[in-house]
């Protein structure tokens, strides 16, 4: 479900407040019997390796643009033009696969399938977001989920939960929208939460966008 702004940055709509911001990301998102299949075969290392930092099912994502800290101000003029390149985006198959870690701390998933066409897609997107006058630090696209972080001093249950993921092969699944996330990060205490300020489908059998076959 879409949130308003004030919803994901934590403050009350309608007082008087000093700039706010919160961190932004656009994203594709797998289908939850994606993420369930997922889950599922993650069940012995959620019991194996506790002390993990374990995300949401519901916050994975597959990040194409990471705009950082945004005053929220700056987030609704995107919208439109966002919109417009979705309406023109045909949807991608994907499938998640495998397991990996960045620098023994982070333990992901990867994902394959239509990655020439993904990879497309974040350039445009990243391209469209600089053209709307927002700047952000550029980042190599290595297209993945995040599943968990380790706690200090315990990267060996990252590197172990990695290979536990070595022989995963998902199904295939339609990506069909673009989110516009907003995360709480540095607003309290708790856990990091993700929440879509908007997202907008793909369209599907439209002209330039042909009609992709499957569920």
């Amino acid at each position: 479900m879409n949130e308003p702004l004030e919803a994901v940055t934590g403050h009350p709509a309608g007082e008087p407040v000093p700039v706010l911001t919160t961190r932004v990301f656009l994203a594709l998102a797998p289908p939850d019997d994606a993420k369930e299949e997922l889950e599922q075969v993650l069940r012995p290392a959620y019991a194996a390796y506790p002390r993990m930092r374990w995300n949401r099912i519901e916050d994975w994502h597959i990040t194409l643009a990471f705009l950082g800290e945004l005053p929220v101000t700056a987030v609704p003029p995107l919208m439109p033009p966002l919109a417009g390149l979705a309406a023109r985006q045909r949807p991608l198959r994907l499938e998640l696969y495998g397991g990996g870690h960045f620098d023994e701390r982070v333990l992901w998933t990867g994902v394959t399938g239509d990655l020439d066409e993904l990879h497309r897609l974040a350039v445009d997107v990243r391209t469209l977001v600089r053209e709307c006058g927002v700047s952000f630090p550029e980042r190599p696209l290595r297209p993945h989920l995040t599943l968990a972080r380790s706690r200090r001093g315990d990267h060996a249950d990252t590197v172990e939960a990695a290979a536990s993921l070595a022989a995963f092969a998902g199904r295939d699944w339609e990506a069909g929208r673009l989110h516009l996330v907003g995360s709480n990060i540095g607003r309290g205490p708790g856990p990091i939460h993700y929440r879509d300020i908007e997202a907008w489908d793909f369209p599907r059998g439209a002209a330039g966008a042909p009609e992709v076959s499957g569920g």
